[in-house]
């Protein structure tokens, strides 16, 4: 098998051949950085399930044609990250309640020659925030870093706790404002970030920044984030800018890791309607 997948290859799928036992899989772009299929394939095997996940690499223009191929060579189900989570919403059959109000969604599921969207990333932060700070979210003012797919999903998981405020910047400040307006948030700049975040308790990065080993963070006033809680949504083999300075600073900071464990539980349970043997993924994360 290889690491990692491509439309060529989608193309070119051979039912009978070594590709035949690849039933999942991860979809992004960038995705070479994604756990999710050694998390996955961990809980395959834990639970004698004949299957296989594996990564695929599609860009924003090949993505209606390979969710098209996904569905016609018989897969269970998806995982969708960067930046397609927004866009795969409008390419599946049907959508749950809560990825219909976020917009966005991360987990496909294929039943009955159909496609279902859902949206695991917002109960999986809210799991993850627990599990790390021993903290229930909806106790927290929270700064919201991006309004994309995941930036979305966490204010409506803020919204849906009763956050007692929420706060939301982005690059685009239309796009920050259009998904404050809907939550009753507070919109702010980017340039705002760091002075604003020392008026809150937890500030989120969900926003792509620190994929990169040269991203900078987004917080150009380390000092701020003194006392605060941290969660980079990021993670890789790197260390994120945000993470280094939050705990240089005296925050307590956490990468995505812990988020992507609970979200693909939650996807894992969807696809096979199994308790997700969540250790065996922890353990498959650590290593």
């Amino acid at each position: 098998m290889k690491e990692i997948y491509t439309i060529e290859d989608l193309r070119a799928w051979r039912a009978g051949g070594p590709e035949r036992e690849i039933r999942l899989g991860v979809v992004g772009d960038p995705v070479a950085h994604s756990l999710s299929p050694a998390m996955q394939n961990a809980a395959l095997q834990a639970l004698g399930i004949d299957a296989r996940d594996a990564a695929f690499q599609v860009r924003a223009p090949e993505l209606a044609e390979a969710m098209a191929a996904f569905r016609a060579l018989g897969f269970l189900g998806l995982n969708v990250t960067v930046p397609h989570k927004v866009a795969a919403l409008r390419l599946v059959d049907e959508v749950d309640q809560l990825a219909a109000k976020i917009g966005a969604i991360n987990t496909i599921a294929f039943r009955d020659g159909r496609s279902i969207g859902s949206n695991t990333d917002a109960p999986g932060f809210s799991r993850a925030v627990r599990e790390v700070f021993g903290r229930a979210l909806g106790e927290m003012r929270v700064l919201i870093m991006g309004a994309g797919g995941a930036g979305r999903a966490i204010a409506f998981q803020c919204r849906r706790e009763c956050c007692p405020e929420i706060l939301i910047g982005n690059r685009s400040s239309e796009r920050a404002k259009t998904l404050a307006d809907e939550l009753k948030a507070k919109a702010l700049p980017w340039d705002e970030m760091s002075r604003n975040a020392r008026e809150v308790d937890l500030v989120v990065n969900a926003t792509p920044l620190g994929l990169g080993a040269a991203d900078v963070s987004p917080i150009v006033t380390p000092e701020y984030l003194s006392g605060r809680y941290v969660f980079d949504i990021v993670y890789g083999a790197h260390e994120t800018a945000l993470v280094k300075q939050a705990k240089a600073h005296g925050a307590r900071a956490t990468d995505g890791r812990a988020m992507l464990l609970h979200q693909g539980a939650l996807a894992f349970a969807q696809w096979f309607g199994l308790e997700p043997p969540l250790e065996v993924m922890r353990a498959a994360l650590r290593s």
